[in-house]
């Protein structure tokens, strides 16, 4: 039995005085008036076992503004079922009140007027807050991070992940699993799980590609509230393909589905009374995976991004999303006796920074690492005239800020940017630092590209690119969103086979088709081939808006979208 009523009681409330529009910040001070810590953190203790679940933090130790997607497009037999269901359409399937706290924090209707009213979300302070208040009711909570944790920030970059590490050790963190971590290099990665770590770095999936065998622990177990707790970590599948496999030359991944089976029958056999996946493998390949294999009674699912207030699920195995960039930690409560998971209950806690009092030591911790790098992070670069903001399928105001950076600091004539769902949000009128820029581009192969390609080659590249997100078998979903095109338009067709997607490819500064035969001049950034020659795409995006001084980005109508 899965309870919603912990989870619409504040939204519920906040609704009561707050209508789908028209809020301003006279609204804030009632907000936050409104809504208090105890709201946010009420939950009904039930069964003997607790998990707390953090995924895709990308570094992010402060608190933040985020936009959650527009365009979540599901394919296939997910078609129209959660988590490919956004704005009103996401509201009316979970009971969700226009204008209310759940409304702000999961969908993206109003966000601006709503972000104004509810403040910021996020926070390594505010987390440890909620983390150490569900540790107080249940206080062998096992507390467990999905990864993509090390990468994203300015500080992670500077400090090769070690901030994120000092934070999560001093949160008490049980096990995790990764994905953007192996983009610090195979030899940093390897100091920290060997040397700095303190818990468990796990990943099934991982093998050492020259012998064969597994190179990190599979699964950890852990005895609590009498009962025995596997935990299973499955790492991001595709690392050689989505990111550079010079970085972690040795290590072959894979979703592997026959050895997650025989770690489940194993795990089993040594006595696990419940078994939870620790997963990066991206929502839709965990409901396949939740449906071939039999015996996991817990998916902590991870990397691409989806909030979900309820469990998904998939025969006996209950799916769990917790968002990402800090926005929300998950409590799930287990009734685990005689060898089974008798109940489940859970709710989605969003980090309300002006409502969550910050935990002091954890404040101290995060201002002690960055200190070393506050005039980087804090100098101004610019201001935005409009929303910024980076989730969903298909272009975000970010993702064309930096395409426009591209085309005019390059000298391109067409822009590609990767679809990265990483990123924080900035609302219009802000100030943009350096920081912010940083918060969008921090990675460590950020190399800007300038090269030619043909038109042939182009289409080849939008339509591989659109396969990986567009593909109806999960399995087949190997990347992130849909590259981000700047100077180009095009259309793309969601239900045509690969290769038949993309159509009416058109160079915007001339206004005509292009030609398979004709060569372009194209730039981009975060290419997966070593030794790619460039400026940092920091560099560029910095450059070109202090030349700009105020951004403005209209709406992006360059992609026509039809199918899904």
């Amino acid at each position: 039995m899965i309870s919603r009523r912990d989870f619409l009681q504040v939204g519920m409330a906040a609704s009561a005085l707050y209508g789908a529009g028209g809020m301003g910040n006279w609204a804030r001070l009632a907000a936050q008036q409104t809504l208090t810590q105890d709201d946010l953190l009420r939950f009904d203790t039930s069964g003997n076992v607790t998990l707390i679940h953090i995924t895709d933090i990308h570094a992010q130790l402060k608190p933040v503004w985020f936009r959650e997607p527009e365009f979540n497009i599901g394919v296939g037999e997910v078609a129209g079922l959660p988590p490919h269901v956004t704005g009103a359409d996401f509201r009316k399937m979970y009971g969700i009140a226009d204008g209310s706290v759940m409304d702000y924090a999961l969908t993206y209707d109003d966000f601006v007027s709503l972000s104004q009213a509810y403040g910021k979300v996020g926070g390594a302070d505010r987390i440890a807050t909620v983390v150490n208040a569900i540790r107080a009711d249940r206080p062998d909570a096992l507390l467990l991070d999905g990864g993509d944790t090390w990468q994203g920030s300015l500080t992670a970059l500077r400090t090769q992940g070690q901030d994120m590490v000092n934070v999560f050790k001093a949160l008490g963190t049980d096990a995790m699993t990764s994905h953007w971590e192996f983009t610090l290099g195979i030899d940093r990665v390897m100091e920290i799980v060997e040397n700095e770590l303190g818990f468990p770095f796990l990943g099934a999936n991982i093998f050492d590609a020259t012998w064969d065998e597994p190179a990190f622990e599979p699964y950890q177990m852990f005895e609590r509230g009498g009962a025995q707790i596997a935990v299973i970590g499955q790492a991001f599948p595709y690392m050689p393909i989505a990111n550079p496999g010079w970085m972690f030359p040795d290590l072959s991944f894979g979703i592997r589905q026959e050895r997650m089976a025989e770690m489940v029958a194993e795990v089993r056999a040594a006595g696990a009374d419940a078994v939870v996946l620790l997963s990066h493998n991206g929502f839709d390949v965990d409901r396949k995976l939740a449906a071939d294999v039999p015996g996991i009674d817990v998916i902590l699912t991870g990397h691409t991004h989806d909030a979900l207030p309820e469990p998904v699920l998939v025969g006996k195995t209950h799916l769990i999303a917790s968002g990402s960039h800090g926005k929300f930690v998950s409590r799930l409560d287990l009734d685990v006796r005689d060898g089974e998971v008798k109940e489940v209950n859970h709710k989605l806690i969003p980090i309300l920074s002006d409502v969550i009092t910050p935990d002091p030591d954890m404040a101290a911790l995060v201002e002690a690492e960055r200190a070393p790098y506050m005039d980087e992070l804090t100098e101004v670069i610019g201001t935005t005239d409009s929303l910024l903001y980076r989730r969903g399928n298909f272009n975000g105001t970010w993702d064309d800020l930096i395409c426009n950076a591209l085309l005019e600091e390059r000298e391109a004539d067409i822009a590609l940017s990767p679809g990265f769902r990483w990123g924080a949000s900035l609302l219009p009128g802000s100030d943009i630092t350096r920081e912010d820029i940083f918060n969008a581009t921090a990675m460590s192969y950020p190399n800007a590209y300038r090269t030619e390609m043909t038109g042939e080659f182009l289409h080849i590249v939008l339509e591989d690119v659109a396969d990986n997100l567009f593909n109806p078998d999960p399995y087949y979903q190997q990347g992130g969103d849909m590259v981000r095109v700047g100077g180009m338009s095009y259309r793309i067709d969601i239900d045509q086979p690969q290769g038949s997607r993309i159509s009416d490819m058109t160079l915007l500064k001339t206004g005509e088709k292009i030609d398979a035969s004709k060569t372009y001049m194209v730039a981009g950034w975060a290419s997966v081939n070593e030794d790619t020659e460039g400026p940092p795409i920091w560099d560029v995006v910095e450059a070109h808006i202090r030349k700009e001084g105020t951004v403005s980005i209209p709406s992006n109508e360059t992609i026509k979208v039809v199918g899904g």
